[in-house]
């Protein structure tokens, strides 16, 4: 059994983690990490696992989480996992961050949109980001995993083949996504207090936003390192979970079809068992995909404006989070990728 560690486990991602992996054949919840739940009851905080869940939040201690777990997950805000990942990698175990601190190659870009110094630089030089479906073969050897970011997730698989293919202008790439509230974390703020955002849809961090960058660098990866620029423009929308975004590129050809781009991205995907890549008579939606690890894809060319536009749809706290870290997990231990994964969306 692979025995796990969670760091920050009573939050919105780290509640994922603890559902999602409890399930898990080949894993062991070992050590929950809550500050501020510290020597209280999963069951009882987390209505969601009473009846089932018997373990206690405990108070951080990074050496003797480091001696007692194979794995550690960290779903804490940035600068904060840094910090924990030596004592953990000088132990032996397997590091995943659900952060950002090990999402970025080049930490000079981190320093400048997270406005905080960067301590283990050569860690995160190292790191493998961990999106398997266009970066597989790095995640298998790697001892530390940035786990992509919701936002980069939904929009590095809907451009992945065109960007793979170099069959885009990279450095010409429109990103509009929306997001339900649970993405903004369990933290209380009133952009998020329900009488704000219900009934309410409105655009946030606008050209600020930090999942920009990260955007452009999985772009540039997937591009063989040309310069990518992304115009993105996030959205909040009344509903618990889920991500839908929409990409327009503008493509290095002119005679696409629906068709033709419909089975490209078929092709691109055939083996991989959480993308669904829907026909041309449906399109993707959010519900289709709550609560599992699946992304939905669907691509259209307009032959009026000669771009293409590309939907994908995931669940920001499976898919977008802790499903996908999980999905990591089974790949630095050599599982089969979809162990405890396998379960489809629920609908309604």
């Amino acid at each position: 059994m692979i025995k796990v560690g969670i760091v920050g486990a009573s939050g919105y991602t780290g509640n994922e983690l603890i559902r999602l992996l409890a399930a898990h054949p080949h894993a062991q919840l070992e050590c929950l990490v809550s500050r501020s739940l510290a020597g209280r009851s999963v069951a009882q905080e987390q209505p969601a696992l009473a009846g089932w869940a018997v373990w206690q939040y405990e108070d951080l201690d990074p050496a003797a989480l480091a001696q007692r777990c194979d794995v550690v997950f960290t779903a804490v805000p940035h600068g904060a996992a840094m910090e924990l990942a030596p004592p953990i990698l000088q132990a032996g175990g397997k590091f995943i961050d659900l952060g950002t601190d090990f999402r970025f190659r080049n930490t000079d870009v981190y320093e400048q949109w997270y406005k905080t110094k960067h301590t283990q630089a050569d860690l995160s030089h190292k790191a493998a980001y961990g999106l398997p479906e266009l970066f597989r073969e790095s995640i298998k050897t790697a001892h530390v995993v940035g786990n992509p970011g919701c936002y980069p997730t939904a929009t590095l698989l809907a451009v992945g083949p065109l960007a793979k293919n170099r069959l885009i202008a990279v450095n010409d790439i429109i990103v509009n996504a929306v997001s339900g509230v649970s993405g903004a974390g369990a933290t209380p703020k009133a952009m998020y207090h329900f009488p704000n955002c219900t009934e309410n849809t409105q655009a946030y961090g606008t050209t600020t936003h930090r999942h920009t960058p990260e955007m452009e660098q999985g772009v540039a990866a997937l591009a063989g390192g040309e310069p990518a620029r992304v115009l993105f423009t996030p959205h909040l929308v009344p509903m618990g979970r889920g991500i839908l975004s929409t990409v327009v590129v503008k493509p290095l050809q002119s005679d696409w079809t629906t068709e033709r781009l419909t089975e490209l991205y078929q092709d691109f995907y055939q083996s991989e068992p959480f993308v669904l890549v829907l026909g041309t008579d449906q399109l993707p939606q959010t519900k289709a995909v709550w609560g599992s690890n699946y992304c939905h894809i669907a691509v259209r060319y307009d032959s009026r404006s000669r771009r293409i536009v590309i939907q994908s749809v995931i669940d920001n706290l499976v898919k977008g989070a802790a499903g996908q870290a999980i999905q990591n997990m089974n790949l630095l231990f050599g599982l089969d990728e979809t162990t405890g994964l396998n379960h489809p969306g629920i609908l309604p």
